[in-house]
């Protein structure tokens, strides 16, 4: 890939695509904490990886209407929330997921009129973790649909460490849905390697891991499949494939 902007951006948190509303991205990070361990036989700073950690941290544009970032983050929840941030909306391209903590909605009146409001979503329990988009931005199904699949090439091919998946719902018509992420040698023959939660309505969002021992095959895709029927789903999903065993 060649050198990018960040034009075209999305982040979605709990089952909310507030993207047109955030003005900008402070932060997507994190990493083990650095623990200095330096004997005095050293000249140099030693250290040791702690543990994982990880932010989100971003500024919206004021607005209430409805499915926008006020009502998305106004109640300041003390449950975990799940932020999905997009580099762009081309099937495959980076992405970042984060079970957090959102610590704060802090408004800031500027002398020139402007209403801004500052959020800090903190890690609990996983940390930040970059994968790529199984969707291209926020996909439209309007019945049982098998999408696209991203191909990860020769280097990395068929892993043997599982994978993270982040699912953010944002509209629901109908009885229900199963989202599926399936896996592929070929591209051709395909095999479920983690289902979500059915969904029977909106805004939700859900985190699934599989083992950290479970083959990944090189080709992945999103299904989705019905038992008693829908109309529209619009959704997102990012799946983080492991190249070694994670530790949380």
């Amino acid at each position: 890939m060649s050198k990018q902007t960040g034009l075209g951006d999305n982040l979605y948190v709990a089952g909310y695509n507030v993207s047109g509303d955030v003005g900008q991205l402070q932060r997507i990070g994190g990493g083990p904490a650095l623990l200095e361990a330096t004997g005095i036989d050293k000249s140099a700073v030693e250290r040791l990886g702690g543990v994982r950690d990880g932010s989100i941290d971003f500024t919206t544009f004021f607005n209430d209407a409805a499915l926008q970032e006020h009502i998305a983050l106004r109640d300041l929840p003390t449950a975990d929330v799940l932020l999905t941030y997009f580099r762009g909306t081309t099937l495959g391209n980076p992405a970042a997921g984060l079970n957090a903590k959102q610590v704060n909605y802090d408004g800031t009146r500027g002398e020139d009129g402007s209403f801004t409001l500052d959020v800090t979503a903190v890690a609990n329990g996983f940390g930040i973790e970059f994968g790529r988009s199984l969707t291209a931005g926020v996909r439209t199904d309007t019945g049982a649909t098998n999408g696209s699949s991203i191909d990860y090439g020769a280097t990395i091919g068929q892993t043997s460490f599982g994978a993270q998946a982040y699912l953010q719902v944002f509209d629901f018509t109908g009885t229900d849905v199963t989202i599926t992420v399936e896996d592929s040698t070929n591209d051709s023959a395909w095999a479920s390697l983690v289902a979500f939660t059915a969904v029977a309505s909106s805004p939700t969002t859900e985190r699934v891991a599989t083992s950290d021992s479970t083959t990944v095959d090189r080709y992945i895709r999103v299904a989705t499949s019905t038992s008693g029927g829908f109309s529209d789903l619009d959704f997102a999903v990012m799946v983080v494939k492991n190249e070694t065993v994670p530790v949380f």
